[in-house]
């Protein structure tokens, strides 16, 4: 893997547009997986979201900045997706925004505060915590993960971090469903790894991805 320090606002734009295009292309997958806990509508839903976040991503200029780049793909997510996952999701992007206002690049600890700030909002909006089954499973191991990677490079951050996120989705097919429309199934809901940490997992893989290949370095 090639050692990318950080990434400047069009390596950014650009890795944004490759993770709307990861979620998009594994709609199929994140429906099933809600449809094993849930309704089955995840996909569905994360698809339109990201549809959305290239509409609003493609035309805008990465000289407005990295932090502009994120808040608007929050921005999209919540317009368009509706819900709860709207909210949480837009929120997770959104806080990055807010974490990288300032920031000339994206580096490893942008990444823990983007991250950091996002489940502290999320975990705040939702009333989810960890071991509810939840993306919050998948997110809060990335988040601290994170935050513990600050000062390496964005590459060796994001792998590290994408690996304690697919840890955490892992972790929660143990789990029983405490909230959500999953928390019905009681113990029948064990076996499955929840939706949303699918989600996260998936996006912060392609977010890895793109850092380590060299066209990003």
């Amino acid at each position: 893997m090639s050692s990318t320090t950080s990434l400047n606002a069009p390596q950014v734009k650009a890795m944004l547009l490759i993770v709307a295009d990861a979620v998009i292309a594994a709609e199929p997958y994140l429906s099933e997986a809600d449809r094993n806990l849930g309704d089955g509508d995840h996909g569905l839903g994360m698809a339109r979201g990201f549809n959305a976040v290239k509409e609003k991503l493609e035309p805008l200029d990465p000289s407005e900045g990295i932090g502009k780049l994120f808040s608007t793909a929050g921005m999209a997510m919540i317009s368009s997706m509706g819900g709860a996952s709207g909210a949480i999701f837009g929120t997770l992007f959104r806080e990055g925004g807010k974490a990288l206002s300032a920031a000339e690049s994206f580096d490893s600890e942008g990444l823990g505060k983007m991250l950091h700030s996002a489940t502290e909002g999320v975990m705040a909006r939702g009333k989810a915590k960890p071991g509810d089954k939840t993306m919050i499973d998948a997110l809060h191991p990335a988040a601290a993960k994170a935050v513990e990677s600050a000062g390496l490079p964005i590459s060796e951050a994001l792998a590290a971090t994408a690996e304690a996120a697919e840890a955490g989705r892992d972790a929660s097919k143990a789990m029983i469903a405490t909230l959500g429309r999953a928390k019905t199934l009681g113990q029948a809901s064990i076996g499955h790894p929840d939706a949303g940490a699918c989600s996260i997992a998936l996006i912060l893989r392609t977010m890895s991805d793109f850092a380590a290949a060299p066209t990003a370095a």
